[in-house]
């Protein structure tokens, strides 16, 4: 048996490697794991782990010649799925904002190759019953989507949250005494459609200002969506620092003590930790009603008051936790609605997908299989959520 992998960009990371991880510990030597990397990320694999190039004779042969394919992303190179072939599409998020099909005024050609390959999945994965039919509409995907959680916040509700805390925060240089406050704003489409009007992404955050009114108690750790993370125009400091190539955001989400983002999907993953989240939306007109749009009034369902300026930031970092006190009903229905499947058991549901007449469960595994997955599989679904 072969099974191949693809993350965004050819990482190896997010729901791909969390599947990885539990098929390699429980499948033979004769198993070939194989996962398709660039020539940026090959370095970045165990040295125990096969790679093969994207977009090279390569990879066209390991994924025609594959038994299971596992992908968080849409494999947008030209190959033909084999007969008898399963493609896991895991995804990598909750969308609020538009997505693929309904994204307006995208570029022409933009979802050709994709699309192709949304014809090959069999089994696309949903991380809460808000989100499945909004994939299946965006995606023109008729098979069946299986709201399983996502297997990459497995580790959110791990054994070993501790462990792995405190050995990113230290591999970082964050000490205990310090408040570590992530920010992860997501892409904006004219900063990656429209490159040649040569702009950079621009921190939004008054560093000087966070810096004099937090101290060197709090550091900021900067991770940019992978479409710009190499757009970064803000240097490191001592109080900021480029996270964007960490391979696992999962263990950020950890590592921090508070979550600032503005429309990222990582809103709904960091919530799995109930720790503290901020919503920086200084540009939120002109995100929604210009750029990209969103899925659901934001306003009325964010966890927290939306902070128009770097000073309602930094305000609101300071005072947090009277804001957490206040908002704590809000921030429970936030959770309650998008969070309900991350029990720490998302992988071992979409493994039984993979296998369906049964797999071996590892030993001292923490997540759950006994809570039932519940398939999509019509449009006739979608007035489950009321989002």
């Amino acid at each position: 048996m072969r099974i191949v992998y693809y993350t965004f960009r050819g990482q190896f990371a997010d729901s791909p490697r969390a599947l990885y991880r539990a098929l390699a510990t429980r499948l033979g030597p004769d198993i070939r794991h194989t996962w398709l990397c660039t020539a940026e990320t090959e370095h970045t694999f165990p040295t125990t782990v096969e790679t093969v190039p994207m977009r090279t004779p390569e990879a066209v042969a390991a994924l025609e010649s594959a038994d299971v394919v596992i992908a968080n992303d849409c494999i947008s190179m030209p190959w033909r799925k084999r007969p008898g072939t399963v493609y896991l599409q895991t995804w990598h998020g909750t969308p609020l904002k538009r997505i693929h099909h309904d994204v307006a005024d995208a570029p022409e050609g933009w979802l050709t190759q994709a699309d192709l390959d949304v014809a090959r999945w069999d089994h696309l994965l949903s991380p809460n019953i808000v989100t499945s039919e909004r994939l299946r509409r965006a995606f023109g995907y008729r098979g069946p989507v299986h709201e399983t959680g996502l297997p990459r916040n497995d580790l959110l509700n791990g054994t070993e949250r501790a462990s792995v805390r405190a050995r990113v925060r230290a591999a970082l240089g964050i000490a205990d005494h310090q408040t570590a406050v992530l920010y992860t704003p997501t892409w904006r489409d004219d900063l990656v459609f429209h490159r040649s009007e040569g702009r950079d992404f621009e921190l939004a955050i008054d560093l000087e200002d966070f810096h004099e009114r937090l101290g060197s108690d709090h550091v900021l750790l900067l991770r940019l969506h992978h479409m710009v993370s190499d757009r970064l125009s803000a240097a490191e400091s001592t109080i900021a620092r480029d996270v964007s190539r960490h391979p696992d955001v999962g263990e950020l989400y950890l590592a921090a003590d508070i979550m600032v983002t503005d429309y990222s999907s990582t809103m709904f993953d960091f919530a799995v930790t109930g720790k503290p989240l901020l919503l920086y939306t200084y540009d939120y007109e002109r995100f929604r009603d210009q750029l990209r749009g969103f899925y659901f009034d934001l306003e009325a369902v964010a966890p927290t008051p939306l902070l128009g300026s770097s000073k309602e930031l930094i305000d609101a970092i300071v005072d947090i936790e009277t804001i957490t006190a206040q908002h704590e009903e809000r921030y429970a229905r936030f959770r309650e609605t998008f969070c309900h499947l991350e029990d720490g058991g998302a992988t071992e549901r979409a493994l039984g997908l993979l296998f369906p007449s049964g797999f071996p469960a590892r030993s001292g595994n923490s997540g759950s299989t006994d809570r039932p997955v519940h398939t999509a599989t019509s449009e006739g679904d979608e007035n489950r959520a009321d989002l």
